[in-house]
C-alpha cells in the first residue's frame, strides 16, 4: 500500500470521524460552549453609609431613536424595556457635622445632618420589541444609553417617593433612642429636631393608645 492510499484513507477515515461526531452532537443537542471571564479589583475605600429604607418598583421603559436619511426619509429604532429594581436609601454618615460636648456634658450637638440619598439600585432588565431601522441599527452604545436612562429614571422615582421621608424618621428615631438609652440628649438641626418631636409625640400617644392610658 503506498504512501497516497494510506493518506486517502486516514482523510476518509478523519471525515467519517467528524461526520458521526456532529451527528451525534445534533441528536443529543449538546454543544461546546467556552466562557472567560476576568475579575478586576480596581479600589477598596472605606465608608459609612447606613440603609434605614428599601423600595421595589417596576417600569416600562420606551426608547426611540429617529434618523433622517438624506435629511428627507425617517429611520427610526426603537425598544421596550421592562425594569425591576431594588432601591437602598439611607446615609453617607461621613458627611454629618457633629460638635464634641464639654466634658462631663452628656448632649450631642448635630450641627449637619445629610439628606437620605440613594445608595445602591439593583436593577432587571428585560427588552421587548427591539425593532432596527433600516440602516439605523442598534449598537452596544445604544444598550448602554437605554440602561443608563432607565437607572437615572429608577433613581429619581425613588426620590419622588416615600422612601426619603421613610429613611429620615428611622434614623433620626434611632439616633434618639440609642442616645437616650447612653442617658445623652440628642440635639438636631432645627428642621430635624421639629420632625423628631413629632415622631416622639406620635410614638408616646401609640404607646398610650396601646397600653390603654388615657391620662
Amino acid at each position: 500500500m503506498d504512501f497516497l492510499t494510506i493518506t486517502l484513507l486516514l482523510l476518509v477515515g478523519a471525515g467519517g470521524g467528524v461526520a458521526v461526531a456532529n451527528a451525534l452532537r445534533k441528536r443529543t443537542g449538546t454543544t461546546d460552549v467556552q466562557r472567560d471571564s476576568v475579575l478586576l479589583l480596581e479600589r477598596i475605600e472605606k465608608v459609612f453609609k447606613v440603609v434605614m429604607a428599601e423600595g421595589f418598583f417596576s417600569e416600562i421603559y420606551n426608547y426611540q431613536d429617529q434618523k433622517k436619511i438624506l435629511y428627507v426619509l425617517n429611520d427610526p429604532k426603537k425598544a421596550m424595556v421592562i425594569a425591576k429594581s431594588k432601591v437602598l436609601v439611607g446615609f453617607d454618615f461621613a458627611k454629618v457635622r457633629f460638635r464634641t460636648p464639654s466634658e462631663g456634658e452628656k448632649r450631642l450637638v448635630i450641627e449637619y445632618f445629610p439628606e437620605p440619598e440613594v445608595l445602591s439600585i439593583d436593577t432587571d432588565y428585560k427588552f421587548y420589541d427591539i425593532q432596527s431601522g433600516y440602516l439605523n441599527h442598534f449598537n452596544s452604545e445604544d444598550y448602554t444609553k437605554i440602561l443608563d436612562e432607565a437607572k437615572q429614571s429608577m433613581n429619581e422615582r425613588a426620590l419622588q417617593s416615600d422612601l426619603p421621608k421613610i429613611a429620615n424618621n428611622q434614623i433620626q428615631y434611632m439616633m434618639y433612642q440609642l442616645a437616650s438609652s447612653m442617658g445623652w440628649h440628642l440635639q438636631l438641626p432645627e428642621a430635624h429636631q421639629k420632625q423628631l418631636e413629632a415622631l416622639k409625640e406620635k410614638a408616646e400617644n401609640d404607646r398610650r393608645l396601646t397600653s390603654g392610658d388615657d391620662t
